[in-house]
């Protein structure tokens, strides 16, 4: 099973027991550790498939490893023509950042707080 499938199969899992999935439930079902862009973009274009809530058989991972470098190679090509990776990069790290300037700003109201606490006490 690709990651993805296991995206996919967490996020119906969640969805049949009547939760909405988000990043974070389906990133705590996850068995491995997976890129935030990825998982972002499979729950973006997830779409809810009931049945789809267990490993997928034996054939389709077979076809998934018959695939021959060349194909591999041709995909990897045009996504990176097409500027579909670059566009997930670049979703991935605005979200981080806009993560990291609300923690820099929260750290920044603490250290004024404690300014203004150490001076009142001066």
């Amino acid at each position: 099973m690709t990651i993805i499938d296991e995206i996919l199969t967490c996020a119906n899992q969640l969805a049949n027991a009547g939760k909405k999935p988000t990043v974070a439930l389906v990133k705590g079902k996850l068995s491995q550790t997976v890129p935030l862009a990825t998982l972002i973009t499979t729950l973006k274009n997830w779409q809810h498939q009931p049945d789809f809530i267990t490993p997928i058989n034996d054939k389709k991972e077979q076809v998934n490893q018959e695939l021959s470098t060349k194909d591999t190679s041709a995909l990897i090509d045009s996504l990176l023509k097409n500027g579909a990776i670059k566009k997930m990069i670049q979703q991935s790290l605005a979200q981080e950042l806009t993560e990291m300037k609300n923690d820099l700003a929260e750290v920044k109201i603490l250290i004024l707080n404690l300014t203004e606490q150490l001076n009142q006490k001066r």
